[in-house]
């Protein structure tokens, strides 16, 4: 199924597969996949980080704790799929250990270390960065920004305008505070992605 998820992606990627978009790649599900398509080169290079980390992290016997990324290249990556977590209140979250002890799978602790130490991992922390496997555990499934890249590629472009950034507030058409992606500061559109925007 891989293989002709990889030859045959395009197919695939459409409205009734989407599950997310971030501000670098858009993300579909097939079957027990997902589909993340470059938006921008930063995209693609997230997703070189992910092949690299899960493979590392599979060599240390810790990969159970992430979304295996099964294939990259310059346009897509594949990626085993697991269900996301909630919003709360229309937005994402940051996943305090405290309060969620619930979902922390055991090592999570020293995987953030190695991440942190080893792969220079940044915005580990936000919720839209996890899925649940089947015992309702979290699993890293966007784990490819590191702090270089978020400083000096995508820092950049975002106050240019040319890359999103996430802001809470109302959505002008449907009247919903929401996630809006707004591109620099002088974007005046506040329509959430259902009503429009990407």
């Amino acid at each position: 199924m891989q293989k002709q998820i990889i030859q045959n992606w395009n197919q695939y990627c459409i409205d009734e597969n989407f599950v997310g978009l971030g501000s670098t790649r858009k993300v579909y599900r097939v079957l027990d996949y997902v589909i993340k398509v470059h938006l921008h080169p930063i995209g693609y290079k997230q997703s070189k980080n992910e092949i690299e980390i899960y493979t590392s992290m599979a060599d240390k016997g810790l990969d159970r704790l992430f979304a295996q990324t099964y294939y990259v290249d310059e346009f897509i990556s594949v990626q085993k799929y697991y269900k996301p977590l909630e919003l709360k209140n229309n937005q994402s979250y940051e996943v305090k250990v405290e309060e969620n002890r619930r979902l922390i799978p055991n090592l999570f602790d020293e995987v953030l270390e190695i991440l942190d130490k080893n792969f220079d991992c940044f915005d580990l922390i936000d919720s839209s960065n996890y899925g649940l496997n089947n015992d309702d555990k979290l699993v890293f499934i966007d784990y490819g920004m590191t702090k270089k890249l978020y400083e000096k590629e995508w820092i950049p472009l975002a106050e240019e305008g040319i890359l999103p950034q996430i802001h809470f507030d109302f959505c002008i058409i449907c009247g919903l505070e929401k996630e809006l992606r707004m591109y620099g500061d002088y974007d005046k559109d506040k329509r959430c992605y259902e009503c429009g925007k990407e």
